[in-house]
């Protein structure tokens, strides 16, 4: 009995251990989460796994961004469940898997329950954060409705445009401003205002992007994204607002989708007139003179835009889209400027007194043509893009300047003109491809062309008398070429994205009259690598690095800026260089059900970097002109975040602190400064019953000093008020921004002969209504609202 048993018990641990000793082969379960309505990706969606005979034994994964997740598991029998909030979980019961398995496209479903009972978690939230980049969604922006892209940019957290139109990204004005992902010469020169923000669907900020992203922009890039449809049927609403001072907007964004084609179109229309203030005090201190000036300027503006963007999708076949569209803008700028001179002497009594008046009259004219197609294949990580894009623009500038003394005596005036006329024509040429290669993971490649060619022909008269030296024609060339690399995969927790870029850069600038004939010809290599790991459900840890270039604009070269103020001219620079920039990230994302928070660590060094400098002629006038310095180190912590206290109320916060030090030398002077600086802001968005919002905005920016100057604090406090009416098909909106006149930009340079401090109130307090009308139909369903 007992040889029987131990001969039992041997069999049964000979099976154990062979058993054991097999080596048990793993399956696979991959798919991609998306939204059902728009079939947009769901980052970061939760997906639990749990086996079907064990209840206790739960595990859960969380999607990347592109709403992708893969999981490794023994076989066997599961249950699968996709949720993210306010959407419907989607569960899969007793589901046998014993081989490798693709779920596809698995689409969740909004909450409809949850839309009717808590509207605020229905809506997409206007800010999403991500490792890589933040997300600012336009439809929910109560505050820039009527407004153009600058407003809207300026709502998004690490963003500032200043009252000149400059955009700054964590205080860095080398950003790239891209629209719909390519090139625009609309980003450039204060381009931006002939952008309604009724056209934008969204804006991501991308502050260390990978390789498949163009090297430029040593600050990292904006990318705005142009509406388009995604309903199906016949969709689009009407707009029409009126504000003070005299504000006018109107708006029709038009679409219809079918199975094969669907087509698209926004029309826009804006008037403003605005009134801007100035005043310098200009002292210039001699051996024995001291003289000072007073200058007070006003100016009424005047902007009228007109634009259009129409374009369709023609679905071939399920695997091959085309897509063209046509944008077309036109923007007058029309400007009466009165600038008043006073200069006082060593006693403190006026000398003299000068009166100038500017009529400036400038129409710009963008139009932009692009074709695009996209080829999918049978592998779903598979696929082929190709775009053609080009740009072709005009840009009048007239300046009829009067001038005249009125102190101690009046003195016969004398007349300016001058004309600048602006053109160009761009090429964007690329081609993208990604798919995967077995073990290696993911793999992307891409080539591009950038081909531009922009003429700005340029004369001055006084008196009618043609003025030699500002005679001529400036002739610019750029062409770029690129091709990048990268390679991405996960390994356990981690994973990671290596890539590799080359661009060469063919440049030249040359004028008419043989003044300056500079040629750039250089080929740069742009490492990427960014590293994710998942600490835990919900929570993951990204380590990046790029290297970047920020390559000057052409109105950073052109050595004529205008004459509007001989005393304060700022010109370009044809010999400015591109600076190189290496720069480090360290971020973590961590999200709650009601709370997500992003801190982010950083540090940039920049090589060759440029910087605008200030010097006195010597008639005793300011010339402004953009030269390069040494290097520049930046280094600082960014936190960014939103918070849902109740159903109701959605919070975000962000702050940026960072300090920086720029050294340099030029014309035999050393420029630097090693300072510090931070911004904060505060938006807070509040759903009330019977469909009303309300909807705050407070941003703070310290003091800080550049290699010259102290710029003063300055805040913005904004306040929008909404209701939907007419069964939620119409919304009633009225904004207040800037409500305490509070954006002001206010500098002091001292100098040891001169002291300058100026004072630029740019656009005021602005109150705006507008009134939104949308309509869908829909074959076969109710109406539905678009987003």
């Amino acid at each position: 009995m007992n040889i029987k048993r131990n001969v039992v018990t041997s069999l049964l641990m000979l099976c154990t251990f062979q058993c054991i000793a097999q080596e048990v082969k793993n399956v696979t379960i991959k798919g991609k989460i998306l939204e059902a309505s728009t079939k947009q990706p769901i980052a970061n969606a939760s997906v639990t796994l749990q086996l079907a005979e064990d209840q206790k034994n739960i595990k859960s994964f969380a999607a990347n961004e592109n709403g992708e997740f893969l999981i490794k598991i023994v076989p066997g029998k599961y249950q699968l469940k996709f949720e993210f909030i306010s959407f419907v979980p989607f569960l899969l019961e007793n589901k046998k898997i014993d081989s490798d398995l693709d779920l596809g496209d698995i689409l969740l479903n909004e909450d409809v329950k949850l839309l009717q009972s808590v509207n605020v978690l229905g809506e997409k939230s206007s800010l999403e954060l991500n490792l890589d980049k933040k997300v600012f969604n336009v439809g929910k922006d109560l505050m820039s409705k009527g407004g153009n892209a600058g407003d809207i940019l300026n709502n998004v957290p690490s963003v500032n445009v200043d009252a000149n139109g400059v955009i700054s990204l964590r205080g860095n004005n080398a950003v790239r401003i891209l629209i719909n992902g390519k090139p625009s010469m609309m980003s450039m020169n204060n381009g931006l205002a002939q952008l309604p923000a009724s056209s934008i669907e969204k804006v991501e900020v991308i502050t260390n992007p990978s390789a498949r992203y163009e090297a430029q922009g040593g600050a990292g890039i904006i990318n705005i994204v142009l509406k388009k449809n995604s309903l199906s049927g016949l969709n689009g609403s009407l707009q029409a607002g009126a504000g003070s001072p005299a504000i006018y907007n109107g708006n029709a964004n038009i679409s219809f989708k079918t199975e094969k084609i669907n087509l698209f179109t926004n029309l826009g229309l804006r008037i403003r007139n605005l009134y801007l203030t100035e005043n310098r005090i200009q002292t210039t201190i001699g051996n024995v003179v001291k003289k000072t000036l007073f200058q007070d300027n006003f100016t009424k503006r005047r902007d009228d835009s007109y634009d259009f963007y129409l374009g369709g999708d023609y679905y071939i076949n399920p695997k091959n889209t085309l897509t063209g569209s046509f944008f077309h803008s036109t923007l007058i700028i029309d400007n009466d400027i009165d600038y008043n001179y006073n200069y006082f002497g060593n006693n403190n009594t006026r000398d003299s007194s000068i009166y100038r008046h500017e009529h400036y009259r400038e129409p710009k004219k963008y139009n932009q043509l692009e074709l695009y197609h996209v080829k999918t294949f049978d592998n779903k990580d598979h696929k082929w893009t190709t775009s053609l894009q080009y740009d072709f623009w005009n840009d009048d500038e007239n300046q009829h300047i009067n001038q005249q003394q009125t102190f101690p005596s009046s003195i016969s005036s004398s007349n300016l003109t001058t004309k600048n006329i602006e053109r160009s024509n761009d090429i964007f040429i690329q081609s993208d491809l990604k798919t995967t290669l077995g073990i290696f993971g993911n793999f992307e490649t891409g080539l591009r062309s950038d081909l531009r060619a922009i003429r700005s022909d340029y004369w001055a008269k006084s008196n009618d008398i043609l003025l030699p030296q500002y005679n001529n024609k400036l002739n610019y060339d750029e062409n770029l070429f690129s091709a990048y690399v990268q390679f991405g995969n996960k390994i356990k927790k981690l994973n990671y994205l290596l890539g590799l870029r080359a661009e060469m850069s063919f440049i030249g600038i040359s004028d008419r009259v043989g003044t300056f004939n500079e040629k750039k010809e250089y080929i740069n290599i742009f490492p990427t690598a960014h590293l994710v790991y998942n600490l835990q459900k919900n929570t993951d840890l990204q380590l990046s690095y790029s290297r970047r270039i920020n390559r000057p604009e052409f109105w950073q070269l052109n050595p004529f800026g205008g004459l509007s103020d001989i005393r304060n001219l700022t010109v370009g620079n044809p010999d400015l260089d591109p600076t190189y920039t290496n720069s480090f990230e360290l971020a973590l994302l961590k999200r709650w059900n009601k709370f997500t928070i992003t801190p982010n660590f950083y540090f940039a060094r920049t090589n060759n970097y440029f910087q605008y400098v200030l010097k006195q002629t010597a008639e005793g006038n300011f010339l402004r002109t953009p030269i390069n310095l040494n290097n520049e180190e930046r280094y600082g912590l960014e936190i960014s975040s939103t918070y849902n206290p109740t159903s109701w109320w959605r919070l975000s916060w962000n702050l940026n602190y960072y300090r920086f030090k720029q050294q340099g030398a030029f014309e035999g002077k050393e420029y630097g400064v090693d300072d510090k600086m931070w911004t904060t802001q505060l938006n807070s968005r509040i759903k009330l019953p019977k469909n009303l919002a309300i909807e705050s905005l407070v941003s703070y920016r310290a003091k800080f000093k550049d290699i010259q100057s102290i710029n003063k604090a300055q805040y913005r406090v904004n306040l929008a008020i909404s209701k939907d009416i007419l069964q939620e098909k119409m919304t009633i909106s009225a904004t207040a921004n800037n409500i305490f006149n509070s954006l002001i930009d206010r500098q002091i340079l001292n100098a040891p002969t001169y002291e300058l401090q100026s004072r630029y109130n740019g656009i005021g307090p602005i109150l705006n209504v507008t009134a939104v009308y949308r309509f869908n139909r829909k074959k076969g369903e109710k109406d539905r609202l678009p987003e």
